[in-house]
């Protein structure tokens, strides 16, 4: 068995998923400068007998807040690439049937899965982006690949999916 990461496809989708990561990343950082901007450019005018502007208070920390949500959104998926990497350079891909069990909740039933004597893998998945729930959503009854990653924690993809999903693996139901 090849690891999952010999796979050009494998590359591709982490390549996205990382892209994407710098972009929430960049776009953190952004708007932190623009909120630090305004502000000055604030207390500025303010200074030079130019009046207060109306809202402007409200939006750096708006700017600020919401990019400092960015940076740390966009860094934990960078080290979550990483990691993810890393794993998938000794791990094969595991192929089997995707099932949805409710919005983030799904089973994965590997090749050659019986289901009178086997348990599915059940995993939720740990992106809350809407684009991202459907998008594994449209999987449902379809091959897909997927690996342990460590700590519970499994990558999915598919054939043109052109990214990678991250999902947590979830108690069984009793």
């Amino acid at each position: 068995m090849h690891p999952a990461s010999d796979d050009p496809q494998t590359r591709t989708a982490l390549a996205a998923y990382q892209v994407g990561a710098l972009r929430w990343l960049g776009g953190g950082v952004i708007a932190i400068v623009l909120g630090a901007l305004l502000g000055a450019a604030a207390v500025s005018a303010a200074g030079e007998g130019g009046g207060r502007i109306p809202g402007a208070g409200l939006a750096v920390i708006a700017l600020v807040a919401g990019g400092l949500a960015a940076v740390v959104a966009g860094a934990g998926a960078l080290l979550r690439t990483r990691r993810w990497a890393r794993a998938l350079a000794g791990a094969p891909w595991r192929t089997g049937t995707l099932r949805i069990a409710g919005p983030a909740l799904l089973a994965f039933e590997p090749a050659g899965y019986d289901e009178l004597s086997g348990e599915p893998v059940r995993l939720r998945l740990l992106s809350t982006a809407v684009w991202r729930t459907r998008a594994v959503q449209a999987l449902d009854g379809g091959t897909v690949q997927a690996a342990p990653v460590g700590g519970g924690r499994w990558v999915l993809t598919a054939d043109g999916a052109g990214t990678v999903y991250g999902a947590r693996e979830v108690a069984r139901p009793r």
